[in-house]
């Protein structure tokens, strides 16, 4: 396993600066992220209302950010897999927030192994946005990769061996999306799967 690209602690944002791709099927979902992008100071944002589209972006310009609906293509997290895996250089280590009105907690470590760095619920508090953008540009979290997993370090806390196992194996968790079989989680539900708080001593 290979490690790249930390970003330190001590980063400073300023989002004026900051270059977003906004990826969604829906004009109306890529106007409201729009306007709330423009409310935060970004002054470049970029949008794709198809995965062919947002390859071509993404090969063709670099982001600091990435922002991809959940459904995209039937399955975005497909897509955030394959950015991951991808040789487009600086966009395979940026930031990918997945966009999802849909979080049952399969889905949400689905987005999670897909490589993303955040699950927002939608529909989107810019407050809850504007924390989780903040968050993965302060997060000093290394980029990762394996044979089943390319993406931000997902070992934040040292929990010794989930369930007594050998550690992550290629067959822990599968992609695939089905039907609901359990309620959505709440943003802080899906925070805690994606930024496990450190457990007292």
């Amino acid at each position: 396993m290979s490690e790249a690209h930390h970003v330190s602690d001590d980063a400073r944002l300023d989002l004026r600066t900051a270059r977003v791709l906004c990826i969604d099927e829906n004009s109306q979902g890529l106007d409201i992220l729009g306007q709330i992008l423009m409310g935060f100071g970004v002054e470049s944002t970029m949008r794709a209302q198809s995965e062919t589209d947002a390859r071509q972006l993404l090969a063709a310009n670099p982001f600091d950010l990435v922002l991809v609906d959940a459904g995209l293509g039937g399955n975005g997290h497909a897509f955030v897999r394959w950015l991951r895996t991808s040789p487009l250089e600086p966009n395979r280590y940026a930031p990918v927030l997945v966009l999802s009105g849909f979080t049952p907690r399969s889905q949400v470590e689905s987005a999670r192994d897909c490589g993303s760095s955040f699950v927002v619920t939608k529909p989107i508090s810019a407050r809850t946005l504007l924390d989780r953008i903040c968050w993965v540009g302060r997060s000093g979290r290394l980029f990762v990769e394996a044979d089943s997993y390319c993406g931000p370090d997902r070992r934040f806390k040292n929990e010794g061996v989930a369930g007594g196992g050998p550690g992550r194996r290629k067959t822990d968790l599968s992609a695939e999306v089905g039907e609901a079989t359990e309620p959505n989680l709440s943003q802080d539900e899906i925070d805690n799967l994606m930024k496990p708080r450190k457990s007292a001593l």
